[in-house]
């Protein structure tokens, strides 16, 4: 076969075997995948190229068991703009979406206990201004004069078996600052420090650190009670009834019921 039949040759989907349509491919270590079927795949996976044709059917699998999840999923409590992180604070779970369908979206549902760490990254970036000198051309001021953007990323480390970094970014649009020409005599102020103090900024540098505070202190609760629950039990006397008894897993006596204080 010539090179042009190598090119338009049709190839199948490893998982659907549906027939993939130009430029619609794509690989697998040991196969293909069609983008109906890469569609499936979570948001923050990946590894794709590097998966075999069965890591990707485990993976579908798990998706599938997925959707049971997040119907189960009741949000109390939400964090965020765009992109948000929902709190299913009652059976210690959240996911991550911007979706509001969230039955056809599938996002991720996690459990708190996966949550190895939480950071906002704050990111800088700046361009330099330029003016138009007498003939027309662009040029620099003296001393020169940039602009500045931020950008607000949320970043979750987590413990599961197709990805260990969620990270989305707050803010729609770059937050940018431009700092004031310099003048004899005045002092100048950094962007960084224009940046702390405008409106926008502080908003989503709030919004990250609600994120950080909510999900750290869920996988310290989760921690702390399974260190508890791991611990030996002692012995103890019951106020209410007095007799010597190894509190239940709620603090109450094993045979009257009543509270006890250990």
């Amino acid at each position: 076969m010539g090179l042009f039949g190598k090119i338009f040759d049709k190839k199948m989907c490893s998982i659907c075997n549906g027939e993939i349509g130009l430029l619609g491919n794509r690989k697998l270590e040991d196969g293909n995948l069609c983008k109906d079927c890469a569609s499936k795949l979570s948001p923050w996976f990946g590894e794709r190229r590097s998966s075999t044709v069965a890591q990707i059917r485990e993976q579908l699998d798990y998706r599938e068991d997925n959707r049971q999840a997040v119907a189960a999923f009741n949000t109390t409590r939400s964090l965020g703009s765009n992109t948000k992180v929902l709190l299913d604070e009652d059976n210690r779970k959240f996911m991550v979406t911007s979706a509001r369908d969230l039955a056809s979206a599938n996002p991720d549902v996690l459990d708190y206990a996966q949550v190895t760490d939480c950071k906002v990254d704050v990111q800088e970036h700046k361009s330099e201004l330029m003016r138009k000198d007498k003939d027309g051309k662009s040029v620099s001021y003296v001393p020169p004069r940039y602009e500045y953007s931020y950008d607000f990323y949320v970043i979750i480390s987590v413990n599961h078996p197709y990805f260990n970094e969620i990270k989305f970014k707050l803010n729609s649009s770059s937050i940018k600052i431009t700092p004031p020409p310099a003048r004899p005599g005045v002092p100048v102020t950094g962007a960084s420090t224009l940046a702390r103090s405008n409106v926008d900024y502080q908003e989503y540098q709030k919004l990250g650190n609600d994120i950080q505070r909510a999900l750290t202190q869920a996988r310290q609760q989760v921690r702390r009670e399974a260190a508890s629950a791991a611990a030996p039990k002692t012995a103890v006397t019951c106020p209410c009834c007095g007799a010597t008894t190894i509190p239940d897993a709620s603090g109450c006596c094993e045979y009257c019921g009543g509270s006890v204080k250990g």
